[in-house]
């Protein structure tokens, strides 16, 4: 027992050991630059906040979170003392005002045993204390602890962005609330709402309210996934659910107070049944009768390039651009079939009194009036990659999500580019492994090491050329997603990932510190504060099969404090199987084999899947 003991000790002061050795001390996104100190820090409630600003959002922020955690965090403001009174000593100093230059979103920190200084404007600022946040340890009774060390950050991309559909799934305010807390704490300041879709309207218009009375609900949800034998089965339950204009005010506020620019997403011409649906003038057959799709995939139904469309859509989008002040707005523009372009009288005709090539430069001519208006209201466009179909307007931003292909062409043309693209993990709705014991997801194979290696520069690319890859983004598509519960799964811990791919230099990836340093520190913050997430496997634990007469299996849970248990009988693992506290050593007989299963388990109850090592020594 005693030897048990000493092994759990040995394991425990390891872990420690490795935590206090990570040059990142934790911090994810990975800083530019750490430069690690003998000492602490101590934060107590007597501890003051010295500010030179302190009304700023960076301030208050920070004064709440510290009051949250029972620190005090009562504001000083240091223009108030006298100089010669200005100690520095047990207090954290916000300053605004100071010589030099810092990039911009750039901060430094200073962590001494006396006091911690932050130095940051604005944006710069509120990523500084997120960062503190991150190394403040609150695990002890009455205080919290800093270590020393001297951090200098600033941001590798300007646009770094998450997106969220809630057309196909709605989500209510407090969750997107959520959404952009772990946005802003991980330093992404740019969240793409996805608002219409085929299967749902999901924004208030006040000039045109049959688009929520009818547009926002459709009779039945598809069940299971899209193709197979389940493919023609429904629930049966009705499905609504809408933003009024005043919570997308509230929203858009709080985004605000978190450094988060909101890019509102109406798409078209394409995925636009749901507009369709509460207005049929919109469609190229106003005498038809359309539903709110009930399952998922591309319509044949798209809006027509009408006068009576364009008008609608100019109204539509004043109202947007009242509720979203940011430089963006989204019009889609993907995955437009012209099956009913090419059967309308009306497309034919305009195409030829034109003079446009064809059915694509229709298309380019819709997004091409869209751009036309969004930028006299001096906004600019945004579009998935399609856009460059027929001509790309003039001034508009591509997001390439069909690989890099779309941003590439776009960037050598000049124009400024985000990339998104599936094939580099970037889909967060893919598969996190190719494990049968995965949710129910639209396909695809994401996992983390692959979102983390993902390089948003192309090599195709010239370094001027380059310079239009103005940043990086995922995207959370909701088709097999309708909880809170599942859409942190499918977001956690991908998005950490993605953080570090959008603000991190490339000299300071490290995806074994990433993962067996960072990550275990910071799932357990997040599960500390309620948050669902997919727990990564064991290190060391993986599906496969090895031959011989004797196997060594080392293991390593990624979340911290979670333990990892095993059988060998062939059965599921789970909390009361066998606990896994040190390297195991089994020796197999000729002619058998042996299955390894594990599973690690959190403090708070979550599961990873279940691996199986299979030790073959039947000579097969």
């Amino acid at each position: 027992m005693k030897n048990i003991l000493l092994l759990i000790l040995l394991a425990f002061s390891g872990q420690l050991l490795a935590q206090s050795s990570d040059p990142n001390l934790g911090i994810i996104p990975a800083p530019v630059s750490v430069k690690k100190l003998a000492g602490e820090f101590r934060i107590t409630p007597e501890t003051m906040v010295l500010t030179d600003s302190p009304n700023h959002l960076a301030t208050q922020f920070f004064a709440n979170y510290l009051k949250k955690k029972g620190l005090g965090g009562s504001i000083t403001d240091i223009n108030t003392i006298a100089k010669a009174n200005r100690s520095m000593k047990n207090a954290v100093y916000l300053t605004f005002d100071f010589k030099g230059d810092l990039p911009a979103e750039g901060y430094e920190i200073s962590v001494t045993g006396e006091h911690i200084t932050l130095k940051g404007r604005d944006a710069g600022m509120f990523y500084a204390v997120q960062t503190l946040i991150q190394i403040i340890d609150v695990n002890n009774p009455g205080y919290a602890t800093v270590p020393c060390a001297e951090i200098k950050d600033y941001p590798r991309f300007a646009y770094r962005g998450m997106h969220l559909d809630v057309a196909r799934h709605f989500f209510g305010v407090d969750f997107v609330k959520r959404y952009l807390d772990l946005m802003a704490a991980y330093k992404l300041n740019n969240f793409h709402w996805h608002l219409t879709d085929d299967q749902g309207w999901r924004v208030e218009i006040k000039k045109y309210p049959k688009l929520t009375e009818i547009g926002s609900k459709r009779a039945q949800t598809k069940v299971g996934n899209f193709k197979g034998n389940d493919s023609d089965l429904f629930d049966g339950t009705p499905y609504d659910g809408f933003y009024t204009q005043d919570q997308i005010l509230d929203i858009v506020n709080y985004a605000h107070d978190r450094y988060i620019n909101i890019v509102p997403e109406i798409d078209m011409p394409g995925h636009s049944v749901a507009a369709l649906a509460a207005y049929p003038e919109l469609s190229c057959v106003p005498s038809a009768t359309y539903e709110v799709m009930q399952t998922w995939g591309v319509s044949d139904n798209v809006l027509c390039p009408s006068e009576t469309t364009f008008k609608m859509e100019d109204d539509i989008l004043r109202e947007i651009m009242e509720l979203f002040p940011g430089k963006y707005i989204h019009i889609g523009g993907d995955e437009c079939p012209k099956k009913a372009w090419k059967a309308s009288d009306f497309c034919r005709n305009m195409i030829a009194d034109s003079g446009l090539r064809d059915e694509n430069g229709l298309q380019s001519y819709f997004i091409g009036r869209l751009e036309k208006f969004i930028n006299s209201q001096g906004r600019s466009i945004i579009g998935w990659d399609e856009i460059l179909e027929g001509g790309l307007a003039p001034n508009a931003t591509v997001m390439s999500w069909r690989g890099e292909k779309g941003g590439i062409a776009a960037a050598q043309l000049g124009h400024d580019v985000i990339m998104t693209p599936g094939s580099g993990g970037m889909y967060f709705d893919h598969g996190q492994s190719k494990s049968t014991q995965e949710p129910l997801n639209i396909g695809g194979f994401a996992p983390l090491s692959k979102t983390y290696a993902y390089d948003p520069i192309p090599d195709a690319l010239n370094s001027e050329q380059a310079k239009h890859v103005i940043g990086v983004q995922a995207n959370l598509w909701t088709e097999y997603i309708p909880t809170p519960a599942k859409a942190e799964y499918m977001l956690l811990p991908r998005m950490l990932a993605l953080s570090e791919v959008a603000w991190s230099p490339k000299s300071a990836k490290d995806y074994k510190n990433f993962l067996e340093e960072r990550i275990p520190k910071n799932l357990a913050m997040l599960e500390s504060e309620g948050y669902n997430f997919r727990v990564p496997e064991p290190e060391g634990a993986k599906d496969t099969t090895v031959t011989g007469p004797q196997f060594k299996v080392e293991l390593k849970p990624l979340v911290a404090g979670a333990k990892i248990y095993y059988t060998i009988d062939g059965y599921m693992p789970g909390a009361t199987s066998l606990p896994y506290t040190q390297p195991l050593l089994f020796n197999i007989p000729a002619g058998k084999y042996m299955d390894f299963k594990c599973m690690e388990i959190t403090p708070g109850g979550k599961s990873s899947i279940a691996t199986d090592i299979r030790m073959d020594n039947t000579g097969k």
